[in-house]
């Protein structure tokens, strides 16, 4: 992307900035409900058991301690310093592994694992070794050479030592929160780290064998300018990560009390954000990586890349993935499922998840059980999500409907999209463009049903993060 190109693509920015969801999920979070019951989910889970070709299996462990609180960070989280609140909840993990192992067939195949936080290094090396000797005994592992275990790092709570010992204990993808390398912007957000820091983990990660190193950085901090986000890009690119995630900073103050500590009068201006964001994705691509979409960079020869082109890639509550045939399973506290046609998460509060596991149940908050018309729309979005095109026959075929009279007021909508260049009609349906890619929270907000039901943009607290 040029300057020109840049220039040009400015009204669109402006034009299509609204709230609007992510697409982790369809339907999202917002409709999932407590009427959703532990035997909803596991009356998914034995119909997933039946599927004639065994689904494999993708973990998330949600660890949710952190020593210090960030103040941007909206995620599930714990600021503690005590070990024994944390050796406690490993406890009742351990107990809700073990009762979600029982109710899977043999069959199905553990082919991933991620541990997410909160800060997952806050556990000490063993501490992660024996979670995952539990899951061993619990669920039946993949062949080791394709088994992705995966684990966010935040570089002040590792050592070259304690690094190493991940590698060693099978973790093969780590993913290291970078933010932002600016002094002034660390300190604004109350995350103060070296590039030295981030530096040293990506040094002896590689050094000790692991297959991918993904960097996290966000845009729209306070105090971030468009000179002062480049030095960090320049930073990033020279550190050669396989992947960069670029998150878009949603400042919600109202919804996420710790973003109160944030000055709003510190957050970039829409022009400023829109130019940090454009030339983000210009250096990086000039830099040799490919743009999966939205908020994700990998380099050609990833398996996120790869992925894009044979069709497995994948969108779930951790951004883009691979594995498309997988069911997500969710453990810990505030951790999402996708089993069969389901979602289920798990409780947020860590006394109501004890206390649903001392009673022998899954921690199960809510969830909801997919209609056929969820299913529909939900393989449209990530069709344009993950593929970035639509075919219309295939998945009429696959959905036993007529496409074009089933979405006909969808599509009539795409010509606003297509008129700005963001979707180019097919022989067979629509594609995305190349700059489209960077709209495709908006095309697939075309196609779901229930923003109508609910309102996007609400006087004083937004449902939705803006899309850009």
């Amino acid at each position: 992307m040029n300057t020109r190109e840049a220039s040009a693509l400015a009204p669109l920015l402006m034009k299509y900035d609204v709230c609007g969801p992510r697409y982790t999920s369809y339907p999202t979070a917002l409709q999932f409900s407590e009427q959703f019951t532990e035997q909803d989910y596991l009356q998914q889970v034995q119909a997933s058991n039946q599927h004639p070709l065994p689904k494999p299996l993708s973990l998330y462990l949600h660890i949710p301690f952190c020593r210090q609180l960030c103040y941007y960070c909206g995620c599930n989280k714990i600021i503690t310093h005590k070990t024994s609140m944390v050796e406690e909840y490993l406890e009742y993990l351990y107990r809700e592994i073990e009762m979600q192992g029982r109710h899977f067939a043999d069959d199905r195949l553990v082919q991933q694992i991620h541990f997410g936080g909160g800060t997952p290094t806050y556990l000490k090396p063993s501490q992660l070794r024996e979670i995952l000797e539990v899951v061993a005994q619990a669920f039946h592992l993949g062949l080791p050479d394709s088994l992705e275990i995966g684990i966010e790092i935040d570089p002040r709570s590792v050592t070259a030592q304690s690094v190493t010992e991940l590698v060693e204990t099978g973790f093969n993808r780590v993913s290291v929160g970078v933010q932002d390398f600016d002094s002034d912007v660390q300190a604004a957000i109350n995350r103060v780290q070296s590039k030295q820091q981030v530096e040293a983990v990506v040094k002896h990660a590689r050094q000790a064998g692991v297959k991918s190193v993904s960097l996290d950085i966000i845009y729209g901090l306070p105090l971030q300018t468009k000179s002062g986000f480049v030095r960090t890009l320049d930073q990033v690119i020279d550190l050669r990560p396989d992947r960069i995630a670029l998150y878009n900073y949603a400042h919600m103050p109202d919804r996420i009390p710790s973003q109160r500590l944030i000055s709003s009068d510190a957050i970039p201006s829409r022009d400023e954000k829109m130019s940090i964001f454009t030339q983000s994705i210009e250096r990086l691509t000039s830099a040799g990586y490919v743009y999966i979409g939205m908020d994700h960079f990998a380099l050609p020869e990833d398996s996120l890349a790869k992925a894009m082109k044979n069709g497995g890639l994948q969108r779930n509550f951790q951004g883009y993935s691979t594995h498309a045939e997988c069911d997500v399973v969710g453990l810990g506290l505030s951790a999402i499922s996708r089993v069969n046609d389901s979602y289920s998460q798990n409780f947020g509060e860590l006394s109501r998840y004890k206390t649903r596991i001392d009673s022998a149940e899954l921690p199960i908050a809510k969830g909801l059980t997919l209609t056929e018309e969820d299913n529909i729309r939900a393989d449209v979005i990530h069709a344009i999500m993950c593929k970035g095109e639509v075919d219309f026959s295939a998945l009429g075929s696959q959905h036993n409907i007529f496409f074009q009279p089933h979405f006909q007021d969808e599509l009539a909508r795409l010509s606003e999209l297509e008129k700005d260049g963001l979707v180019l009609e097919t022989d067979s349906g629509f594609s995305v463009t190349e700059t489209g890619r960077l709209f495709l929270r908006n095309i697939a907000m075309e196609f779901d049903a229930y923003l109508n039901q609910n309102t996007i943009h609400e006087s004083h607290k937004p449902r939705y993060s803006r899309t850009l």
